[in-house]
């Protein structure tokens, strides 16, 4: 299904597709609409990987379909049960990539804590409109109740799972901190959370 502009939620974390919008990220120069599903039946913890090896086909920034399909291919727990998902009969979610994940902090950050000015947080060429460093106060806390921290709907503040590998030293994959923004990437091989996601075509 493709949709127009005019039926995409105005709102941020907005009930739509199964879950809630929490906006537009560009795949390949295609615009999507993202969805973070429910936390009751979309959060998971686990192994990106039950070993560190290189997964080939899981480096995409944006393409967390992608990068899920092939960590299931080779053998990720994880990413098998986020794939076997349904909710309320949709059955396409995935691990958000590395460039969605930072803009669900983004639109839906949980907490009122300074964000990370290191590295690369914030900055995100997947996302619509383009991501840009953070500085302490932006982004913001999110106004939406739900997402706010210890809301029925918040991401927990620690790190969760990105499904892209990470391409310098392929036994890490990048990962999304939610109390503060910053990303980073640690070994397959630890155990962490992951949200699914499910997008829609614009």
């Amino acid at each position: 299904m493709n949709l127009n502009t005019s039926t995409i939620p105005a709102a941020i974390g907005a009930a739509f597709g199964g879950g809630f919008y929490a906006g537009r990220i560009n795949v390949d120069g295609v615009a999507f609409a993202l969805i973070v599903s429910p936390k009751t039946f979309g959060e998971f913890k686990g192994r990106w990987s039950p070993n560190d090896d290189n997964v080939p086909g899981a480096e995409h920034y944006a393409d967390g379909m992608a990068n899920t399909e092939a960590m299931a291919g080779a053998g990720s727990v994880l990413a098998a049960k986020v794939l076997q998902l349904d909710i309320g009969g949709l059955a396409d979610w995935y691990i958000p990539s590395r460039d969605e994940l930072e803009l669900i902090y983004r639109n839906l950050k949980p907490s009122d804590d300074e964000n990370s000015e290191s590295f690369r947080s914030g900055d995100n060429p997947s996302s619509s409109p383009v991501g840009f460093p953070y500085t302490e106060a932006l982004p913001a806390q999110t106004t939406v109740d739900a997402f706010q921290e210890g809301g029925n709907e918040a991401l927990e503040p620690f790190w969760h799972w990105s499904s892209t590998q990470y391409a310098a030293v392929p036994s890490y994959a990048w990962i999304q901190f939610f109390d503060d923004g910053s990303q980073g990437y640690t070994l397959k091989s630890y155990e962490g959370r992951a949200r699914a996601v499910r997008r829609l075509k614009i």
